[in-house]
Formats: C-alpha cells, sequence, structure tokens
C-alpha cells in the first residue's frame, strides 16, 4: 500500500498528470476537501494552494519544479530592485538583466537545437545538437514574469512584499503550464480578498469544466487519434477530399484541446476563488484575422500587443511601419510556438494578412451587414486552416503534400464513403462545429441551467461527462498540444 502510494508521488516522464487524467481528478477532490478549513485565511490559504502546485508541476515536468523556484527567486528581487533603482538608466539596467536571464533560459532550452541545425543547414559550421529537455509551461511563465517586471519598469505595478504571494502567482496550477497568460496587475490584487463564491459563479466554473473536458478528451482527442493524425503522418495515401476533411479536423482538434485546457484552468480557479480572464471567445466566427486574434488566444494575443507591439511603435509611426511592426509581433509570435520553421511561416502568414487588412481598411470602406460578415467569416476560416496546416505539419513538405492532394486529388465522391468509414469522427466534428457556431446566448442559456439545476442533476451531468470520456478515450492519456509550446 505505501509502496503504491509513493509511486503515485513520484514523477513518471510516460505518465505526466493532465487535467483529463484520474489521478489529477482524485488528487483535486482531495485538495478541496482540506481547502475548506484554509481557505478563509489568507496566508495558510495562498500556502496551501503554492505547495500542491509545485507539487503538481512536479507531477508534470519533474525536478524543472526546482528551475521554477529559482525562476521565482531572482524575478522577485529584480522586481524590487528596479521599482526602488534611484534613475532611469538603473531601472532599465535592471529590467534588461530581467530579460536576458528569462529569455536566456527560455532560448536555451527551447531554440539551441533550432539554432544549431539552422547553423548546420546554412553550411555555416557543424555543431552537433545539446541534448535539452524542454520543462513544461516554460514558455507561459516566462512571459508571466516579464509582464510584471515590465509592468513594475513601467510605473503601473508595485512589487509584491511577499515572496510567497508572488511565487503562488507564477505556480497557481490551474495556468502553470499551458496557460492562459495572467498578468500580475489582475491576480495580485485577488490573494488578499476573501474568497466569496455565489451559485452562478460555482455554476459558471462547472459549466467550464465539464465543457473543456468534453472538448478536450471527448471530441479532440478522438479526432486525432482516429483520423488527423494519420492524414498528416502521410498525406499521399488519402485523397484531396480526405485531406480537407483531415484540415477542417484539425482547426477544431486544436481549438477544442487548448480552449478545452483553458476552460479548465479558469473553472477550476474559479472554483478555488480566483479569476482568471477569458482565453477564447468562439474565434472561428470572427469576419478577419484582426478580429480572429481578438478571440483567439486572448491571453497572449495581448500580450503580444501591449509588450511587443505598442513598444515597437504599434500604428503611431505611420503606415508602413505598421505593417512592419506587425509582421514582426507575428513572426516572433510564431517562433514563440516553437522551435520550427514552420511555425515561423504560420506567423508571417498572419502577419501578412493582418497589415494586409489594414492596408485594404485604409483604401477601402466595406459595408457592414449579414452578406459582408458571413463572406468574412468563411473567408477568414479558410484562411486560418490553410495556416494550420504548416503548424501541423511537421515539414514544409507534408504541408505541400496535403495543399497538392487538396487541390489535384479532391474527388467528392469519396464523400459518402468517407462519412461511413469515419462515422464517429465525422459526427464529432460536426458537433464541434455546430456548438462553435450557435450564438453566444445558446451557451449562456445552457450555463444558467446548469447553475440552476439541483445538485443531483449537476452530480448526474457531471457523471455522465466522466463515463462518456471513458468510453470515447484512447488507450494512452493524450497530452494537450500546447504542451509542447
Amino acid at each position: 500500500m505505501l509502496h503504491s502510494i509513493l509511486h503515485l508521488l513520484q514523477y513518471d516522464p510516460k505518465e505526466p498528470m493532465l487535467f483529463n487524467t484520474a489521478l489529477f481528478v482524485y488528487l483535486f477532490l482531495v485538495l478541496l476537501f482540506f481547502y475548506q478549513f484554509v481557505y478563509h485565511r489568507q496566508r495558510p490559504r495562498v500556502l496551501y494552494l503554492t505547495l500542491f502546485s509545485l507539487f503538481f508541476y512536479y507531477k508534470s515536468g519533474g525536478m524543472f519544479f526546482l528551475l521554477l523556484i529559482s525562476s521565482t527567486v531572482v524575478d522577485f528581487n529584480l522586481a524590487k530592485w528596479i521599482y526602488n533603482a534611484s534613475s532611469k538608466p538603473k531601472k532599465t539596467a535592471l529590467l534588461v538583466v530581467s530579460l536576458v536571464v528569462n529569455l536566456g533560459l527560455l532560448f536555451y532550452f527551447k531554440y539551441t537545437n533550432f539554432f544549431i541545425q539552422t547553423i548546420n543547414d546554412l553550411n555555416l559550421g557543424h555543431l552537433n545538437p545539446v541534448n535539452v529537455i524542454l520543462p513544461v509551461g516554460i514558455s507561459f511563465y516566462t512571459f508571466q514574469v516579464l509582464s510584471y517586471t515590465i509592468d513594475i519598469y513601467r510605473g503601473q505595478l508595485k512589487p509584491s512584499d511577499s515572496i510567497l504571494d508572488f511565487g503562488f502567482y507564477i505556480c497557481f496550477f490551474p495556468h502553470l503550464v499551458a496557460g492562459p497568460i495572467v498578468r500580475a496587475v489582475n491576480f495580485l490584487p485577488q490573494i488578499h480578498k476573501d474568497i466569496v463564491l455565489s451559485k452562478e459563479e460555482v455554476g459558471q466554473a462547472l459549466f467550464l469544466i465539464i465543457t473543456g473536458l468534453i472538448k478536450k478528451a471527448i471530441i479532440s482527442d478522438y479526432i486525432s487519434v482516429n483520423f488527423v493524425d494519420r492524414v498528416f503522418e502521410n498525406p499521399a495515401l488519402y485523397s484531396g477530399f480526405e485531406n480537407l476533411m483531415g484540415v477542417y479536423g484539425y482547426a477544431m482538434q486544436i481549438y477544442c484541446d487548448f480552449s478545452g485546457y483553458s476552460d479548465m484552468a479558469i473553472g477550476i480557479a474559479l472554483l478555488l476563488g480566483y479569476r482568471l480572464g477569458i482565453n477564447f471567445d468562439l474565434p472561428y466566427q470572427s469576419a478577419s484575422i484582426t478580429e480572429f486574434w481578438r478571440r483567439w488566444h486572448i491571453s497572449l494575443s495581448s500580450w503580444l500587443r501591449d509588450y511587443l507591439y505598442i513598444p515597437l511603435g504599434g500604428n503611431r509611426k505611420g503606415k508602413v511601419r505598421q505593417y512592419g511592426n506587425l509582421m514582426i509581433t507575428m513572426l516572433l509570435g510564431g517562433l514563440w510556438h516553437g522551435a520550427s520553421w514552420n511555425f515561423i511561416f504560420w506567423g508571417f502568414l498572419h502577419g501578412l494578412a493582418l497589415a494586409f487588412e489594414k492596408f485594404r481598411d485604409s483604401i477601402i470602406k466595406i459595408p457592414k451587414n449579414i452578406s459582408t460578415r458571413t463572406i468574412g467569416v468563411i473567408l477568414t476560416f479558410h484562411f486560418v486552416c490553410l495556416c494550420w496546416i504548416y503548424f501541423r505539419a511537421k515539414t514544409f513538405t507534408i504541408a505541400n503534400q496535403v495543399i497538392s492532394q487538396i487541390y489535384t486529388q479532391f474527388h467528392i465522391s469519396v464523400a459518402m464513403q468517407w462519412i461511413n468509414g469515419y462515422k464517429y469522427v465525422f459526427i464529432l466534428m460536426l458537433a464541434g462545429y455546430i456548438s462553435h457556431f450557435i450564438p453566444k446566448s445558446a451557451h449562456s442559456l445552457t450555463e444558467r441551467a446548469l447553475t440552476n439545476s439541483p445538485v443531483f442533476v449537476k452530480s448526474l451531468i457531471i457523471v455522465v461527462a466522466i463515463w462518456l470520456v471513458i468510453q470515447v478515450k484512447s488507450s494512452d492519456i493524450q497530452p494537450f498540444i500546447y504542451f509542447q509550446f
């Protein structure tokens, strides 16, 4: 018995703890049970959740939790030094130190081998790759720390007086490994407030957790394992229609995967009394790429806007400069997602589209009505899908094969054969798109219905959701896509 418990408490790289694992559910229920004894007292509450968060990170990423602790200590002190510096040059120098330390760690773990490979490919040298393991969530908590020190440098935030409070902000487990990217200015004040949850907030939290679980563990995982992965592994084996369905499938897979995680993170945090901002707002309903980035991964797009695009000059230095700033922002946004030219090209395409829309809007005023919006939604969605091909494919060759198959081997006659052969994939994709494109009011109505339902009904819905997950899940737990970023 003791040996089994110790084994469960140890990190297993083959079975990291994720929100959609049974182990997390059990431990979270234990956390909630003891939480009732400490939630009304700030210090014990923060200490309790911080210790659980560090344990969660250990179970998700192993000994890299020590790196997380070290980064927390370093940045806590750097932030105080920046705030207390006697002159602007000293503040700037300390901010540069913070940028070098944090971005240096991110570069080493995430981009070292990418740049070594690039140097070798360009025949600029012959370097051996470095054996580097990417710490889980490093891209997310690095951006959180940078927003904290930059806001203090700008005079928009006072540093935390407590390293425990700051550490809790950095490592709070719901958003730690895959976002949302939380701003200190929004989170730190919540630490000092009493935990009070209304009936509506409890219902909202349960709604987010249940829908997030369904998105991830039912829709995303099933269509990924049973169809999408096969198409992108070897597009030439499939017709153009099947490749197109694979692209549509991936568009729904990545949305359900990432927004599902965000929903669960926001819901779990809310159950504990902390409010995180919305991260996805039905992005495929967007009528332009500009609107898409106001709805997709909102915490990242707003971070890039506030800490990269605007400091570069934004739209304040003329149209040409604005287009260049958009391109730089999206290229670096693509690079943030991964050490691959595919991601950079994905960012390039989105930057090009954003710049084109700004140019178009400066010379043409498109009337706003149902017809133009519908056309805009269709065009935007398909452009996003085109970009997803390069995001998902392992190489440019595979991405180009997918596009080639769609344009040269498209046979609509295989549609019914595909639907019959991939019946459940088709049903889940259809369900995903229908639920995505119905009006937002329908989502709110469902949420209110769950909130106002009796405890028995809430419990029954949770049991049914878990049962459905068990029925459709693959033999292996599928990691969240954004864990690799």
